[in-house]
């Protein structure tokens, strides 16, 4: 293929409800969608980054200016462009992660339009639906927290995972243990935790946890591995995990007995691809974690979350879950399941209206194609 536009839009969508996680609540999902022009398909592509650098050091802001300043300059060289050569084209670009997973995103969007084959077959996918599991943040009391999981449960999501953080952990999670019985029940702590922590992260373990989530800071992959030694609870890494290396050096170390693959994290669809095939070489369960996407990256997310390693719900929610009115045509939740989408590409494209009343910025960058 050859690159001729790229737009990059900046878009706020209201979320239902406040989520809230031990670095802080979100009320909007403020997200960079790309949208790439080919000379043989379009494609579209989604950015990860939050509005503010807490989940990690990216924010949608630097993600739209690098890709504007350095990532979509550097595409536009490559002659032949397919998705296995946005990595390498981008890699003299230390960091920007979720940025260049937007981008081989919308390009490997691009090319399966082209070709008509659907992005859950290029992947590798064994499974026409997936199973479904719900994040649910931190509530202003036990009792609200109850009443929310109750209603995820009556909806039918087949998997809890409750935010935590120092002074709420053991209370709230023994309430949603007591009140729902043998529920599929797990914890994320999203790096709130250190070292002499262990005692009390102990106390977790009688409540019979699917595991225990980014406990200590992305890099302390030894603390992650001491942990794991005196605790039962499984550990599974998400903010650690930033490529198939980082993966491979953690399961080495005894640091998780489970990893959360992130697209946007690691870099894109083929980094994940390739984070799955080594956990699958390892024994090492994966399940496909979220950050609060819209339906374009639910529906690569989807995709990608019917690989064969994929063997514990992932956070993969229904579009509901988080927005009123998703800016594709909704994934709905059936039996505890969403459905892997068929068609070309992604198997979803924006819908016009809906996304221009959200975009509050736009660029188009012309390529002239060598």
């Amino acid at each position: 293929m050859k690159l001729t536009e790229v737009e990059i839009r900046t878009v706020r969508v209201p979320l239902v409800a406040p989520f809230r996680t031990s670095f802080g609540t979100e009320t909007v999902r403020e997200a960079v969608v790309l949208r790439v022009v080919t000379d043989e398909a379009e494609g579209w592509g989604e950015c990860g980054a939050g509005t503010a650098p807490l989940y990690s050091s990216e924010y949608t802001h630097a993600a739209a200016d690098v890709l504007s300043r350095f990532l979509v300059p550097a595409l536009a060289e490559v002659r032949d462009l397919d998705a296995h050569r946005v990595a390498p084209a981008l890699a003299p670009f230390k960091g920007h992660r979720t940025a260049k997973a937007a981008l081989e995103m919308a390009v490997l969007d691009a090319d399966l339009r082209a070709r008509g084959v659907s992005l859950g077959h290029a992947l590798g996918a064994v499974r026409d639906r997936v199973p479904c599991g719900v994040s649910v943040g931190i509530a202003e009391s036990i009792p609200a927290l109850l009443d929310t999981v109750a209603g995820y449960l009556d909806a039918g999501y087949r998997r809890i995972k409750l935010k935590i953080e120092p002074g709420w952990d053991v209370e709230p999670v023994r309430a949603v243990r007591e009140r729902f019985g043998d529920i599929l029940l797990q914890v994320d702590a999203n790096t709130a935790y250190r070292r002499g922590d262990a005692r009390h992260l102990a106390g977790l373990d009688p409540f019979d946890l699917l595991l225990m989530e980014q406990p200590l800071a992305e890099d302390d992959l030894i603390g992650h591995a001491e942990l794991a030694r005196q605790i039962t609870t499984p550990i599974c890494l998400d903010e650690s995990i930033v490529s198939a290396r980082a993966a491979a050096d953690a399961i080495a170390l005894g640091a998780c007995q489970v990893v959360n693959i992130k697209p946007g994290r690691v870099g894109g669809y083929l980094e994940a691809r390739r984070i799955h095939d080594v956990c699958v070489a390892h024994d090492v369960p994966v399940w496909c974690g979220g950050m609060l996407e819209t339906g374009l990256g639910r529906a690569a997310n989807v995709a990608l979350a019917a690989l064969p390693g994929f063997t514990l719900p992932g956070d993969t929610s229904a579009s509901d879950r988080y927005y009123r009115t998703d800016i594709t045509p909704p994934f709905r939740l059936e039996d505890g399941h969403l459905a892997v989408p068929t068609g070309p590409g992604l198997g979803v494209t924006p819908i016009p209206e809906v996304l221009d009343a959200v975009t509050v910025t736009t660029r188009v960058l012309p390529v002239t194609p060598r």
